[in-house]
């Protein structure tokens, strides 16, 4: 039997922090990357371009993570097309933001954070997870935010979706430790992208010991190491990537 052909998937990797992942994974390990985008065809490619530059190699796939239906869709349409291949490490990093006090939040605020965020979470990672139970051996990481382990006032909802995904983290760890794959957690704090542009960073950045943002290009070599083989012994856990907020 030829050897699977491996890749790494990444939803909402066509910008910001899951841009920067792509472009991590593709440098550190031999993984085709699988830059998931729902709308964002331009930044998705201009993504694909840069990997290639580096000599890595990428290509598009594109479904919006919180509906199941689309997430299968097109995962079945991608197996079918790829019969030789594994999806063998997830990095569900698709998630968006709905700021604004809890007492004014409109059901679709806060239905649609929670359905990109955590549901978006269960259809990916549920619908590869029998393949990689199979494989025995996947790596699974969940980027979750600063918001999700303090909860952050303004974004119950976000820190709702973030907080969810963190104990699914833990528990599914367990679960499906014995077939070799680890499940494991990112909490980036304040990290300049797009996502932040609009927050005071001056202000902001006096409550963080290192007194300045994160980079993105910093949590994706986190989420590189815990994909690789070297974080074989971690799994179950969150790791906080935030300047020393906490400490």
């Amino acid at each position: 039997m030829s050897e699977k052909k491996k890749f790494a998937l990444v939803t909402g990797g066509s910008r910001g922090i899951g841009k920067a992942i792509c472009l991590q994974l593709a440098l550190d390990t031999e993984y085709k990357i699988l830059i998931n985008y729902q709308s964002n065809e331009s930044a998705a490619q201009e993504t694909l371009n840069e990997i290639e530059k580096t000599g890595g190699s990428a290509e598009l796939i594109q479904f919006n993570v919180g509906d199941s239906e689309d997430v299968k869709g097109k995962l079945d349409k991608w197996h079918e097309d790829n019969k030789e291949a594994i999806i063998e490490v997830i990095v569900n990093n698709a998630g968006i933001t709905k700021d604004g006090l809890f007492m004014w939040m409109k059901p679709e605020e806060w239905n649609n954070v929670i359905n990109t965020s955590l549901n978006g979470f269960f259809n990916v990672t549920n619908y590869l997870i029998q393949k990689l139970l199979v494989h025995k051996y996947g790596r699974i990481i969940n980027m979750v935010s600063v918001s999700g382990l303090k909860g952050t006032p303004g974004q119950t909802n976000y820190s709702a979706a973030k907080g969810g995904i963190i104990a699914a983290t833990k528990a599914l760890a367990q679960e499906i430790a014995k077939r070799n794959i680890t499940v494991n957690a990112v909490a980036p704090g304040f990290i300049s992208t797009d996502m932040t542009g609009e927050l005071d960073e001056k202000e902001l950045k006096k409550m963080i010991p290192l007194n300045r943002f994160g980079k993105a290009e910093e949590v994706a070599h986190l989420v590189s190491f815990l994909a690789s083989k070297k974080a074989s012994y971690i799994t179950g856990e969150v790791i906080n990537i935030n300047g020393g907020i906490y400490s």
